[in-house]
């Protein structure tokens, strides 16, 4: 399957929260705030919503704000089913370890978009060396930073100033300056932004 590469303004209002795949536009000219309803011609009309569309939409929903491809989150769960613990909880815990994601929590990219492009084309690395998998999971005690080769180039110079007015989760450590972030510890639910409801999407692959 192919990566959606569409209008992404259309992702946020079938799932009718934001997920900030924008970057800074999504707080200044963003769509859903105008436009709140589901896109598509028979949008107005209504309808019993069932239990199994509840499911999908909450599964949709985390799938598509951490960029995930469909068998990238079906692996994820199973692997996050096998720990002793609440499956939601493990699941939503790995894909704020993926590496594009602690990227751009750092604020080194304005969006995970942005962030999974930036590993992707080498920028990143971990513990000093290249990392280009943006769904390299984090561990406690990493060193992720730009490339010393990638920081004189105008993005990073003007990103810098972005990371510094970021508000920072507490599992990451971050020096903007130096352009490095260190995993402190792996990040608890509270920690994570992301507003899931994760029995939903354990129901939906329970299934």
């Amino acid at each position: 399957m192919a990566r959606y590469t569409g209008p992404v303004c259309r992702i946020c209002r079938r799932e009718g929260v934001k997920l900030f795949l924008k970057g800074e536009k999504c707080l200044t000219k963003c769509t859903l705030e105008k436009r709140n309803s589901p896109p598509g011609m028979h949008q107005q009309r209504r309808r019993k919503v069932s239990d199994f569309a509840l499911q999908l939409r909450e599964k949709q929903k985390a799938r598509r704000m951490y960029g995930v491809l469909e068998r990238q989150m079906k692996n994820t769960f199973d692997r996050a089913s096998e720990v002793t613990g609440a499956t939601g909880e493990t699941l939503l815990i790995n894909l704020e370890c993926r590496l594009d994601n602690a990227v751009y929590r750092a604020g080194f990219a304005k969006s995970r978009p942005q962030a999974r492009q930036l590993v992707a084309h080498g920028h990143i690395t971990v513990n000093g060396r290249v990392a280009k998998a943006p769904s390299h999971e984090v561990q406690q005690g990493d060193q992720v930073a730009v490339k010393e080769s990638s920081r004189a180039l105008t993005y990073f110079k003007e990103v810098a100033g972005w990371a510094k007015t970021q508000t920072r989760p507490g599992w990451l450590e971050v020096d903007p300056e130096a352009y490095i972030a260190r995993v402190l510890a792996r990040p608890t639910r509270d920690q994570i932004e992301a507003q899931v409801n994760t029995q939903l999407v354990v129901e939906h692959y329970s299934r």
